[in-house]
């Protein structure tokens, strides 16, 4: 689940390996792009976190994370 942390959205998400946490990171890449609003995130091994605000509302959490939390989300559960 996501939580509300510090102004911003975070959830993180765990995989089998390396190769299904890169592909999830790239299939969110690609909706990202299309939203126009990218995600802050990090990858180690099988491990994806992600932080999601708006740069430009001060850094906030804006309507935009929540559509983009909302993609994420059914991307991890495919």
């Amino acid at each position: 689940m996501w939580k509300e942390e510090n102004n911003q959205l975070k959830r993180s998400f765990q995989f089998n390996d390396f190769v299904e946490a890169f592909a999830f990171m790239t299939r969110v890449a690609f909706a990202a792009e299309k939203m126009n609003h990218h995600p802050n995130w990090s990858n180690v091994y099988n491990k994806v976190e992600i932080a999601l605000f708006t740069h430009d509302a001060d850094d906030s959490i804006t309507e935009k994370d929540r559509l983009l939390s909302a993609e994420i989300d059914k991307i991890y559960k495919k």
